[in-house]
């Protein structure tokens, strides 16, 4: 489909920050197959942190990446971020896709150019987890957050109002950007690999839990079901908490940093089910674990409702705590002989990249006979695609 959105002229991306491959990048990678001799802007760029894809494309930094230490500590710059993406010069580019989850869609385009906003997140930080970064900060950032983040929150929303449209990445955030913003956004789910994974007729009885570990993905919470139930289980992630919880894990529960890709699919199709703790914007992992053939017992809010389907794909548990936790295993132990796993991998086709393009390709045509060059071009566009 990437020849059909080259009627779009140039294309500048926008992406937060380019230190890492997590789930904004892998959608940046697949607009990349879309648009693929488009020029990408971020504020930092580490290019040994991320994949060939990205790093074969023209990537242009702010004025963020040459400050100090900016590769490690870019987020302590935070407050000239708005500066740096209004000093981008984006004459002379058709369509702008921003990349939002950190200052991305702030940038000034030309009257007649395109800007879409591709939103993962309003910046948690500005809005509903304001006061959680608070209390965790030194004493000086939490003298300095009030005033500074204050007026990072009112550039914030007028920086929305530059953008002619906004597509969230689930209903959940598409709440937020309503909430933060005072804007309607479209929901277009992130793309997944889906075909990478497959079915496996050994499955084990071995629980699954993915995810970083720190404070807010309550890898906690797992552990202390996993310790209380006595039930096999298997615990990856790296980050803050990872030597807490090697260190409490019982003898049923392996803890490992990394599983290589080969490791990560044998995982996902042996497990009896993914534990799935934290309340994300969308979060990829349980829809991988459905494309596997295997269900998700997972916190019942943020972008998991659009992708789990209750008493079919998998089962929700209503508090982040140990005892709706495990309320929730034992819920899963009855409930599992009606599971069926064609029909999560069904559910997990809802989330294919082709999905992902058409709801792009969609957002555009709906702003396009009005704002885009020319008229004409949302129909010959769908006829193509």
């Amino acid at each position: 489909m990437s020849h059909v959105f080259e009627r779009f002229g140039r294309v500048a991306l926008i992406h937060y920050w380019l230190v890492s491959m997590r789930g904004g990048e892998r959608v940046l990678e697949r607009l990349l197959d879309l648009f693929p001799h488009a020029d990408i802007f971020t504020h930092v760029y580490a290019p040994d942190r991320v994949s060939q894809k990205i790093r074969a494309a023209n990537v242009r930094q702010t004025f963020i990446g040459a400050l100090p230490g900016a590769r490690r500590h870019y987020q302590k710059y935070l407050p000239f971020m708005p500066m740096a993406l209004e000093e981008l010069d984006l004459r002379g580019y058709d369509l702008v896709i921003s990349s939002e989850s950190g200052p991305a869609k702030g940038v000034i385009t030309s009257p007649d150019a395109l800007h879409l906003c591709y939103c993962h997140s309003p910046m948690r930080y500005l809005w509903d987890h304001y006061h959680d970064y608070k209390s965790s900060a030194n004493f000086l950032n939490r003298a300095i957050m009030p005033s500074a983040f204050h007026r990072l929150r009112q550039w914030d929303v007028s920086s929305a109002n530059r953008v002619d449209g906004i597509v969230a990445n689930s209903s959940f955030v598409a709440r937020r950007i309503r909430k933060a913003w005072g804007r309607t956004a479209t929901v277009v789910h992130p793309p997944v690999a889906i075909d990478a994974f497959q079915q496996a007729a050994d499955v084990t009885d071995r629980y699954l839990w993915i995810s970083q570990m720190t404070p807010y993905k309550r890898a906690d919470i797992a552990l202390e079901v996993f310790n209380r139930l006595g039930v096999p289980a298997l615990m990856v992630g790296d980050g803050e908490m990872f030597k807490t919880i090697a260190a409490r894990a019982g003898p049923n529960v392996e803890v490992r940093k990394h599983l290589s890709f080969e490791e990560l699919k044998r995982a996902y199709a042996t497990a009896k089910a993914l534990v799935f703790t934290p309340e994300e914007d969308f979060g990829i992992v349980p829809v991988e674990a459905n494309a596997s053939g295997r269900p998700v017992i997972a916190f019942g809010r943020g972008g998991v409702t659009d992708s789990i389907v209750d008493g079919e794909t998998g089962l929700f548990f209503r508090e982040q705590t140990v005892d709706s936790l495990c309320d929730a295993i034992l819920r899963l132990e009855a409930w599992l002989p009606s599971f069926k796993p064609q029909v999560a991998m069904e559910n997990a086709r809802r989330f294919a990249p082709e999905v992902f393009d058409r709801g792009i390709l969609a957002a555009l045509e709906a702003l396009s006979p009005s704002l885009a060059h020319g008229a004409g071009i949302a129909a010959p566009l769908l006829q193509e695609s």
